[in-house]
Formats: C-alpha cells, sequence, structure tokens
C-alpha cells in the first residue's frame, strides 16, 4: 500500500534538472517532522513548507501495490510527448519511507527515467536514476553518494563544509525562503556570498516559484 498526498505534471524547478517537464508524486509522511505546526519547534527538519499529510491532494490517494501507482502516475505524462524521456520525481516529505525497487521497477516497465528527492538518512532502494539528497538540520546522512546534494541555506546545524567532501556530482546552496529564527541576514545574500567564496557550490533558485508554476 502506498499513501500519496499528491501527484501533477509540472515542470522541475530546482536544481540540476531544472525546466525539465515531471510527473511528480509526493508521497505522505516524513521521518524528521510529523506535518503538525504543533510538533514544527521540536522538529529535526523546523523549516519545511510542504504540506504532506495525508492522500487529499490533487490525484492523492491510497494505492494498493506498485502496478496501480505506476499506471497512475504514467496517465499523468502527456499522450503526445514526442522522442522525450518520461521523468518521475518521487518526493515528499520523505519519499524513501515507501518508495520500494518494485514501483521503480513498474515505472521502469513504463518507459519512466525514476527520480528521488531526499532527505538522505533513510538507504535508497536500487533502480534510481537520479539521487537528489537535501540534508536537514544535525541529521546523520545515511546517502553520501549520488546525482547531485542541495542543500537549504542557511542552517546553522548543517554548513555546507560538513557535506563537501562527498561523493555527489553537483553541489547546490538553495537560500531559505526568510531568515532563520534569531538572524536578520538574507539568506539570498547568504548564499550568494558563500557560493563566490566556495565555487564547489552553485547557486540553486525555487525557479518554478519565479515563473509561478505550480
Amino acid at each position: 500500500m502506498y499513501s500519496v498526498k499528491e501527484a501533477f505534471y509540472s515542470l522541475q524547478g530546482e536544481g540540476a534538472r531544472a525546466g525539465r517537464a515531471s510527473v511528480f508524486c509526493r508521497f505522505s509522511g516524513c521521518n524528521l517532522w510529523s506535518g503538525r505546526e504543533r510538533d514544527r519547534a521540536g522538529a529535526a527538519c523546523h523549516f519545511c513548507d510542504t504540506d504532506f499529510v495525508g492522500t487529499d491532494g490533487q490525484h492523492g490517494g491510497r494505492f494498493a501495490d506498485a502496478a496501480a501507482l505506476a499506471g497512475h502516475l504514467a496517465a499523468l505524462w502527456p499522450a503526445e510527448a514526442g522522442v522525450a524521456t518520461p521523468y518521475v520525481v518521487f518526493t515528499g516529505g520523505e519519499p524513501l519511507l515507501q518508495l520500494d525497487e518494485a514501483l521503480i521497477d513498474a515505472m521502469h516497465a513504463r518507459g519512466f527515467e525514476v527520480a528521488v528527492e531526499t532527505n538522505g538518512t533513510l538507504p535508497a532502494p536500487a533502480g534510481i536514476d537520479w539521487l537528489c539528497v537535501s540534508p536537514k538540520g544535525a541529521t546523520s546522512l545515511t546517502l553520501t553518494a549520488g546525482d547531485e546534494l542541495k542543500l537549504v541555506y542557511p542552517q546553522d546545524a548543517a554548513p555546507p563544509e560538513r557535506f563537501a567532501g562527498l561523493d555527489f556530482h553537483h553541489f547546490f546552496l538553495q537560500p531559505m525562503d526568510t531568515a532563520p529564527l534569531g538572524r536578520t541576514d538574507s539568506p539570498m545574500a547568504e548564499t550568494v556570498a558563500y557560493c563566490l567564496a566556495h565555487p564547489q557550490w552553485r547557486l540553486a533558485l525555487q525557479t518554478h516559484k519565479i515563473a509561478g508554476i505550480d
């Protein structure tokens, strides 16, 4: 059984594949925060701005098996897509609480390339084509290699230096939407300054928000 908050077709807005047409599958649930405001202050990740509670979002629901969910997601890809490779992004919440090899295989069987955006604290099943890890707070990473590491910045408990030596092809800093509690500096200015001083890191913007894309 898979619990999905929402699923939709849009453009990837962040990271190395920004601008790519994608089917997004947002799983319900996370291991770093319950999603309830009363629990935010004590959560391992307290700056999340995503609703991942329940299954009541667009094209959300509960799916009995991998074939049912894969068929549901494949139906969101446009029929007249030409030669473009179908692309699905599993996100959350925390997708690795639910994503398994059966679902990855079912998506591959339908011609999809499979991407995952995870907080990196849980092991990943085999077969993922594009792995993006976004560390949160003081949590320890289980996944220390992948395609891209995307760090929301600044996080006092997660300075970029903690991750600079890991085995990723791309390193991105994404400015936090608002300044962390107790700080008045501009996250954008801090992020730009850090990238200039440490060119291993690239500035990542949420282009879907800039473009007004859902």
